[in-house]
């Protein structure tokens, strides 16, 4: 099964989507949400407990990255545990309601999961941050020696990953 394509496993605790009219099952509209997108909210877990820290990410139609300092607590559980859950979302206001709980978000939300891996080659990490930093600015940049050898760049490789819409004209 090409998990890239399909929605989570089956018996995969994030199963099936409740409410299938907002689920987005075109691969060509998730991706136009992850090239979009400019934050991701990474989490991980360290034997029981969750951590979830927000990062800027760049996309390649494949893969996602991040790059982050050598030393610090989402470095230390992704070399224990490599297993991550990744949230990304435009969100684009409130829908309003008469109701008090009937108020809604107006959003498109892809969330995925994957295996995560430090890359290592000099040449693939200054790729990785030219596409991080293009996001935000035309400037290009060079990297110290010293920035290079203080940063992990790390890959993401998606193994499941599912897309939901609602509020927004289709």
């Amino acid at each position: 099964m090409d998990l890239m394509t399909t929605a989570m496993p089956a018996g995969h605790p994030h199963g099936a989507m409740r409410r299938e009219d907002r689920e987005i099952t075109d691969r060509t509209a998730i991706d136009a949400i992850l090239r979009a997108g400019h934050l991701m909210h990474l989490a991980l877990c360290d034997q029981e407990v969750p951590f979830l820290v927000p990062v800027f990410y760049a996309y390649d139609g494949t893969a996602l990255y991040f790059h982050s300092a050598k030393r610090g607590s989402k470095i230390e559980i992704l070399k224990r545990n490599n297993r991550v859950c990744f949230e990304i979302s435009e969100a684009l206001g409130v829908i309003p309601s008469d109701q008090a709980c009937n108020f809604e978000a107006r959003h498109q939300t892809v969330i995925g999961h994957g295996l995560a891996s430090f890359i290592e080659d000099q040449a693939a990490k200054i790729e990785v941050l030219d596409r991080i930093v293009a996001q935000f600015t035309c400037t290009a940049f060079t990297y110290p020696e010293a920035n290079l050898r203080a940063t992990a760049v790390i890959r993401i490789d998606i193994s499941a990953i599912k897309g939901k819409r609602h509020g927004m004209t289709e």
